[in-house]
């Protein structure tokens, strides 16, 4: 199984998450460093683009505006996943209520094939 670790800023609303917040920029940065990548990191990174270039999976920004329609709360981490062929998005999701849920995407259709969380149901966004 392959797994693609994909940071992006975020906001933090709740200021009882600070030092949720400070472990997150500190990863970024040491990733943005390069201190602590993996070696193989480049070679994933290859592999995620080119999937996406060739219509194999749908990209991150699809996924995040799905999260954004479907749910109310911040995203905290994502990692793009392949296990036996198939591709799946993993989203951790920081509810409005302090706790953490985490989606599953379908890369190739954005179709959610999971969620868990407490407090889930109250995030969730009326169609």
């Amino acid at each position: 199984m392959k797994t693609f670790h994909v940071l992006r800023p975020t906001r933090f609303r709740h200021a009882r998450r600070p030092a949720l917040a400070r472990a997150l920029t500190g990863a970024a940065l040491a990733l943005a460093l390069g201190i602590g990548a993996p070696a193989h990191a480049d070679k994933d990174a290859d592999r995620a683009r080119a999937a996406v270039q060739s219509g194999e999976i749908l990209p991150l920004s699809r996924i995040l505006e799905a999260v954004s329609q479907q749910y109310a709360g911040d995203v905290i981490g994502v990692e793009l996943d392949r296990d036996d062929g198939i591709w799946q998005y993993e989203v951790k999701l920081l509810l409005p209520g302090g706790s953490v849920a985490k989606l599953e995407y379908d890369a190739r259709t954005g179709a959610l094939i999971k969620a868990k969380g407490r407090n889930l149901d109250q995030a969730r966004k009326q169609p």
